[in-house]
């Protein structure tokens, strides 16, 4: 039995393995002393108070203390690994960003796969979406493509962002999840549909993390050569292929197994099975945004694939696991604004309100110099630039470089060449109102010619049992949503929830049935 155990059970002794016979290391503090106990504190006889001067102990238990560094607001639980980018196919015309310059280039990625409402401690089998993000260490600096496992989303407009979250977390006062906040937001917002209707579909629960796709889910701009833009989507498609699991599986996996695809992407890259996902991109010239019939930046809704084909780009391969979770996968942090040239933002909304949440995010958790850290430095670049000094600054802090600009030494100076693309803006500045932008037409090409008939039932038996613990006129109110999508649609969750109602008032009758006779009997004499 021994011999069949998985690598990830037999970490410790694989890690003793690998170290050949070695000698165990002099145990030591933090800064280096050697330890000459560490089994017993210092203490003024053996039955005698602790001593302050024991500085093994609180040298331990300072920083024991303080182990835990604020979790991520979403996106809490995670697996990552590392690997490559490989190039496959020439996108120069599209691009100038060195990562695509020719074929046959390799970048080292990182990834972190994730879902989204839930705690870290929960489950990764539960209904939710599924963070994609991919961070490329690129020879001009990082680029961070931070995406999900759907190629569209709830909202379209930042603003929207903290109110959606906070619906989707626990009660202010109960501490509990709420169908009634969940439900509330979404019937509140129809531009939702598209979204839930994916996240309710088959493929709301994905079969761990390496049998689902990744999207970078905005819209970006790519930039050539010649100053040339273009927009663009990024998608990565599993090469394992889709595959999800049951309802009965995720909840059964939930008991048995919650760090399921933790579990599983460890497991096949510790045995050799290198998960892949094959690279493309989605283009559209700015001509064709001008024109186009919807919101080309509107992240409720993507490009059809029929008028703006797949271009296959590269190859994605994990063939590395996290050393030590907490330093790799804990405190890798993702920001889109993190751009080479070639590689621009769009005029998405919701886009545009990341680039500012995430670095800001990461600067609260790890701190000002979270890009220090090993995992998130961009290594195959030379940073030089005038920021300096804040808390645990811990290279060499550019030395005795100018930290002011324009300076006549010779320090960092600008680059021409990655100036951002130009573009022009003719428009009133204003709050716009997008919440009626056609919230229904994709999701009812979704519902009738995208999922097979087996795949509607499950769709509508998973609405209907998720929100039939929402309030009646909640109820009423996104069903109303789901039938302006199509009236069979509407009309099936409907009949489901009237049901769940039915059952519910008759064992609310019985209860309260059972309460008043056991006070009757309680009272009446007669009966003693």
């Amino acid at each position: 039995m021994a011999e069949q155990r998985e690598k990830s059970a037999d970490q410790m002794k694989l890690w003793k393995e690998s170290r050949g016979g070695q000698k165990p290391d002099v145990l030591t503090t933090g800064g280096g002393n050697p330890v000459s106990d560490k089994l017993n504190v210092l203490t003024a006889g053996p039955r005698g108070p602790l001593l302050v001067q024991d500085v093994v102990f609180t040298d331990e238990m300072a920083h024991f203390d303080r182990e835990r560094i604020p979790e991520r607001v979403v996106h809490a639980k995670g697996a990552g690994a590392f690997g490559y980018f490989e190039v496959t196919h020439d996108i120069t015309r599209y691009s100038r960003a060195k990562v695509f310059e020719h074929i046959g280039k390799r970048t080292p990625i990182a990834v972190r796969c994730s879902t989204v409402a839930g705690e870290s401690g929960s489950s990764d089998t539960v209904r939710d979406p599924r963070g994609f993000a991919v961070k490329f260490y690129t020879d001009e600096g990082n680029w961070d493509l931070t995406g999900n496992n759907t190629p569209i989303f709830f909202i379209r407009d930042a603003m929207l962002f903290p109110s959606f979250i906070h619906s989707q977390k626990r009660n202010p006062q109960t501490h509990m999840k709420d169908p009634d906040m969940v439900w509330d937001f979404w019937a509140l917002r129809p531009e939702s549909l598209h979204q839930v209707s994916f996240l309710f579909s088959d493929r709301g629960i994905p079969d761990g993390h390496r049998h689902m796709n990744g999207y970078g889910s905005h819209t970006f701009k790519l930039v050539n050569a010649k100053d040339e833009a273009v927009y663009c989507k990024f998608h990565y498609k599993t090469d394992q292929g889709i595959r999800n699991l049951t309802v009965e599986e995720a909840a059964r996996l939930a008991s048995e197994d919650p760090d399921y695809g933790i579990h599983d992407l460890y497991e096949a890259i510790a045995n050799g099975n290198y998960p892949s996902w094959t690279f493309y991109i989605q283009v559209m010239t700015f001509e064709q945004a001008e024109k186009f019939r919807f919101n080309p930046f509107d992240l409720t809704k993507i490009w059809p694939h029929k008028e703006y084909p797949l271009i296959p780009v590269g190859k994605m391969v994990l063939n590395r696991n996290p050393t030590n979770y907490f330093a790799e996968v804990e405190q890798m942090a993702f920001d889109p604004s993190n751009m080479p040239p070639g590689i621009e933002p769009s005029p998405d909304k919701m886009l545009q309100g990341r680039l500012f949440s995430y670095p800001d995010t990461h600067r609260h958790r790890l701190g000002a110099n979270y890009l220090q850290l090993p995992v998130n430095c961009p290594y195959r670049a030379r940073v030089a630039n005038y920021q300096r000094d804040g808390p645990m600054c811990f290279n060499d802090n550019q030395g005795g470089a100018p930290n002011y600009f324009p300076n006549s030494f010779t320090a960092p100076d600008h680059l021409p060449s990655a100036k951002e693309s130009r573009f022009r803006i003719s428009a009133d500045v204003a709050r716009y109102n997008s919440s009626d932008d056609d919230n229904v037409s994709q999701v009812r090409d979704f519902y009738t010619k995208v999922l097979s008939e087996e795949e509607r039932q499950r769709l509508c038996q998973n609405i209907a049992g998720h929100m039939k613990d929402a309030q009646l006129f909640i109820q009423k109110r996104a069903v109303k949503n789901f039938t302006d999508v199509h009236p069979e649609y509407g009309s099936r969750i409907q009949a489901l929830l009237d049901k769940y109602n039915a059952q519910g008032h008759q064992k609310k009758v019985i209860k309260t049935y059972t309460q008043h006779s056991a006070h009757i009997l309680g009272n009446d004499k007669s009966n003693l």
